[in-house]
Parts: structure tokens; sequence; C-alpha cells
């Protein structure tokens, strides 16, 4: 698996995801850096009236994305790949701006209706579009990342984020914190995308307001030292004359494969999960809802990463032995005091509560597309709430080397297949009237 992983996140990834990125953002124009002022427009005029709106959708997204990934990802990244991975991690979201768009805006454009509400994902697109050409093909490919989105949603929605909660605070039992999590979370996913949706636009502008407040405290105090971080960031990342041989060489292979691979885990950019949530808006056009993909990259990774990455490289953490969420919570309460690492601990705790709620509904919408009934669908968030459980214990290598896999396998497939769509459809280009 480490073999396999070597060669999709060490040379497919970077080259795919940063390569469409590139090519998307030249035919969109670049309008969200070169018309900042009109995007933050569109933003402000995207709901429709009624339904589940924009705003809600963008939160919902969130939730599967902020929490372990800012956190765990990041840490992890650090200790995996060096300073030189946070480098990295902003290339790969500057140009994964504009793949979420693409996503986003088709998961819109092809989405389903139902009860009054809507529903999709990249697999109805993919399903759609190869189809056209395709039927066979298109059906095939629909229903294998389908079957890797539920896939993830047990291993990264619910594996992962509870291995982290449950690593917070040694004193509590896992299997306790595993089984009252599972619980919660079996009864607010059967209530659906609504409840879904209502419970993370409670949590997280919360837990992200807070988590910014502290970080950007602890920065301001240490603003001398930042320069020589950004110094090692830029420095590690960029070595490229040593990267012809020899050790540095290796070192910086490493930060671009961890760079660019916890960068996904934590925006999700390419791999396909977040536009399930963002289908269900009542948008005014799939460009409005293709801005807060953009959006949810900016804070997710650019923000929010950023900040945690700062916030360890500033502490002494580094080399003792720790890392993913202790290390992160160490780095909280060496710099801000051991308030401040208890809040970020129980903030680690709700974050995955609500990544582990999203991501099920996101399982959930897959099985949708085999079949609506609800026998596989409860069957399958039992199977959720078992796998929330399980994650309190497993192997945290054998843990990240899996979900490296599936998440390379699902950004593999959905980008090939956005730049399928694209050329098919031309959902990437942007025109003067959809810009204004």
């Amino acid at each position: 698996m480490e073999t396999i992983n070597g060669v999709l996140s060490g040379i497919l990834m970077p080259v795919l995801l940063m390569g469409a990125g590139i090519w998307f953002a030249v035919r969109l124009r670049l309008f969200y850096i070169l018309h900042p002022v009109r995007f933050c427009r569109t933003l402000a005029d995207a709901h429709k009236g009624g339904g589940v709106s924009p705003v809600r959708a963008l939160s919902q997204a969130l939730a599967g994305t902020l929490g372990v990934g800012n956190m765990a990802g990041v840490a992890t990244a650090i200790v995996a790949g060096g300073p030189g991975a946070i480098l990295w991690m902003w290339i790969s979201a500057l140009c994964a701006m504009s793949v979420k768009y693409v996503e986003v805006r088709l998961a819109v454009e092809h989405r389903r209706s139902s009860d009054g509400g809507f529903f999709g994902g990249a697999m109805y697109y993919i399903k759609d579009v190869i189809g056209k050409k395709l039927p066979a093909l298109g059906v095939a490919a629909g229903g294998g990342f389908a079957v890797l989105c539920m896939a993830n949603s047990l291993l990264t929605g619910n594996i992962v984020q509870m291995h982290a909660a449950a690593s917070v605070f040694p004193w509590m039992p896992p299997l306790i914190l595993g089984g009252i999590i599972a619980a919660l979370s079996f009864v607010i996913a059967c209530g659906g995308a609504g409840r879904v949706s209502e419970v993370t636009m409670g949590l997280i502008p919360f837990l992200s307001g807070a988590y910014m407040l502290i970080s950007v405290v602890i920065l301001i105090r240490n603003g001398s030292r930042i320069p020589g971080v950004l110094q090692d960031i830029f420095s590690a990342g960029l070595s490229f004359r040593a990267a012809a041989g020899g050790v540095t060489g290796f070192a910086v292979n490493r930060a671009i494969r961890f760079g660019v691979t916890r960068g996904i885990f934590s925006n999700e950019a390419g791999c396909g999960t977040s536009p399930t949530a963002h289908a269900a808006a009542n948008t005014k056009s799939a460009h409005h809802q293709g801005c807060f993909g953009i959006f949810e990259v900016f804070a997710d990774t650019i923000v929010l990463c950023t900040m945690t990455a700062l916030v360890i490289l500033l502490s002494d953490g580094i080399g003792k032995g720790m890392d993913g969420i202790p290390l992160t919570v160490y780095a909280y309460t060496v710099l801000a005091g051991k308030g401040a690492g208890i809040f970020i601990g129980v903030s680690v705790i709700l974050f995955a509560f609500a990544t582990v709620i999203c991501q099920t509904q996101y399982g959930t919408v897959a099985i949708g597309y085999f079949t609506q009934k609800k026998t596989p669908q409860r069957f399958y968030l039992i199977l959720c709430a078992a796998a929330s459980i399980f994650g309190t214990v497993i192997s945290e290598g054998l843990m990240w080397q899996t979900a490296d896999l599936i998440v390379s396998l699902m950004t593999a497939l959905n980008v090939g297949c956005l730049l399928w769509c694209a050329k098919r459809e031309g959902a990437f280009i942007m025109d003067k009237e959809k810009q204004k």
C-alpha cells in the first residue's frame, strides 16, 4: 500500500491536480483573483430564496473538511514532509480553487429534485456527461465513484475523525467516546440532509471563529518570529537545486507529496465529496454556488491550515515524537496556555462530530445512486456508527495509508472525469455575462 501511495500521491496527484487546476484557472480567467469585489458580490447575492441557503450548504461542506484535516492533517504533513509541505499545500490549494469551482458547478447543473429540494454529487454528473457518448461507461464510472465515496465516508469520514478525537484526552476511554458520537451521529443522520445542515450551521461558524481568534492572538504575540518560519517554509519547499539528488531532494519530494495529499484531505478539492453538500443549495445559478466552492478552499486551507501550521512551527513540538492532534494541542498549549489547549481539544471532538455526520450524509447520497430504499441506507448508517467506534482503536499507520489510497483514487477518477466533462460541456469557460 505504501508503494502504491508513493506513486499515486508522489507523482500522479501533484501532476493531475495542479495541472488541471492551472488549466481550469486560465479558462476561468482567474476571475476570483482579478475581480475580488465582483466575486464577493456574487457570494452576497447567491440565495434564490427558500430551501437550503448557499451559506448553509457551505457550512455543511466545511463541516466535512474543517477540523481534523486542519489540525491532524497539517501536523502530519509537517512531520512527514517537513516545513516545505506547507508551501505545497498552499500551491495545491490555489490550483484546487478552480477545480472546486468546476466540480461544484457541475454538481448543481446535474442535480436531481426530490420533495421540493435537491440532491446530487459527483457520481451524478459523471454518469450524465460521460453517459451522453458512452452510456455503459458513464454508469460504471458513476457507480465506481459512488462506491469509493461510501468507502471514504466510512474511513476518512468516520474512522480518521474518531481516531483523532480519541487522541485528545488520554484519560477518556476511547470506546465510550466513540459510542457516544456514534449514537448521536446516527440519530442526526437519520433526519436527512436538513437536520445535518442545521447542526453544522450551528457548530462550524462558532468553532471556526474561536479557533481563528486564538490562532491570531498567538501569531500577534509571536509576530517577530513569523518571518523566520516563513523563510523555513519556502526554503524547504523550493530547494530545487538540491532536488536533483541527495537527502534534500528526497525531502523536497516528500514535501510535495504530503503537502498535496494533506491539502486534498483538508479541503477535499478534486476528490468530489463536498459537491454533494453544495448540490442541495437553492442558489441563483450554478456559477454562484461554484464561487462558494472557491471560498471553501480559501477558508479551509489558505486561512485555517496556515494558522495551524504557523502555530505548530512556532512551538518546540517538532522532533519530540508527537504527530497529528497531540502535536497541535501541545503547540497551542505551549503558546497560549492550558485553557487554549483544552479548548482546541474540545474543538477537535466537535469538529470530528460535525465531519462524521456530514460525511455519513455523503455516503447516504452515494447509496441513493444505486437505490432509494430505506433499508440499505439504514444499514449503511449502522456501518458508519460501527466505524466511528472502531476508529478510536485502529492503528494510525494503517489508517493513514488506507485513507491516502482512497482519497487518491477518488481524486484521480473525479479530476479525470472533470476534464472530460469540461471538454464536453464547457463548464469551465467563463463568459463575461456570467462574470457579471
